[in-house]
């Protein structure tokens, strides 16, 4: 991302997505977890600025090319996902191995592509952030904030689209939540699918494992099941949409 967005050429980031696209669709997949969104803020930041990962820290230069290397994969049949959301590109942590704390970094303006992206209709998947700023909540990070993922995305920036989140298993959410608390926390802040990617830690039960959390919740009242019905409901309008059914 950064190289294209140095570059800031719209045709060569729509050659680059349209080539990934082609790729990804030929080898049978139907969604990539791309593009990164956030704004570079901190060039030095371990898991975004440093890795490249971001377009440019001009907000606007981000939702450009964000919005070109959507169209390709939607022109080739697959679903672009941006992330994260709210904005990672401040932070001075990695939150795959502990707590990333933006409480004196994080800026409104990262914000920005996410409310752009949003209003020209070129979202349909958001994923979520594990990010913690004191001015949100004083304990759970952005992934298990009702007021972030529901209020602030939802209600506030107008998305209606399918919300995903970030691995499960990253150490910002295991170091500080049992696994039943955070899916159940997850849930109800509006996630509608959960990432498990069994690979920082391996565990061959996992998904039957969350089934079964889930299912327990739903018994119990912890986990409303118009909850559930919510999010089966976008990723069923997202699945036909895509397949044109």
């Amino acid at each position: 991302h950064q190289y294209l967005g140095r570059t800031n050429h719209p045709d060569t980031t729509r050659a680059h997505a349209s080539k990934m696209a082609i790729l990804l669709r030929g080898l049978g997949f139907n969604v990539n977890f791309a593009p990164v969104v956030d704004v570079n803020i901190n060039p030095e930041n371990p898991v975004i600025g440093k890795l490249e990962r971001s377009f440019s820290g001009d907000a606007s230069l981000v939702a450009k090319h964000a919005g070109v290397f959507i169209e390709e994969h939607r022109s080739n049949g697959v679903i672009a996902t941006v992330k994260h959301f709210p904005g990672h590109g401040s932070a001075w942590n990695d939150s795959h191995y502990g707590l990333a704390d933006v409480s004196e970094t994080w800026k409104p303006v990262e914000l920005q592509p996410y409310r752009q992206l949003i209003s020209q209709g070129l979202v349909d998947m958001v994923m979520s952030a594990h990010i913690f700023h004191s001015d949100w909540h004083d304990e759970l990070p952005a992934t298990l904030n009702p007021e972030i993922m529901t209020g602030l995305l939802r209600q506030e920036h107008g998305f209606e689209g399918v919300l995903v989140s970030d691995d499960m298993q990253m150490g910002a959410i295991t170091e500080f939540f049992g696994l039943e608390q955070a899916v159940v926390l997850a849930v109800n802040a509006g996630i509608d699918l959960l990432i498990f990617a069994n690979n920082s830690v391996y565990e061959p039960e996992i998904a039957s494992k969350v089934i079964e959390i889930i299912r327990e919740n739903v018994a119990s009242g912890r986990i409303q099941k118009s909850r559930i019905r919510e999010s089966y409901a976008r990723i069923m309008e997202l699945k036909n949409r895509m397949t044109g059914s």
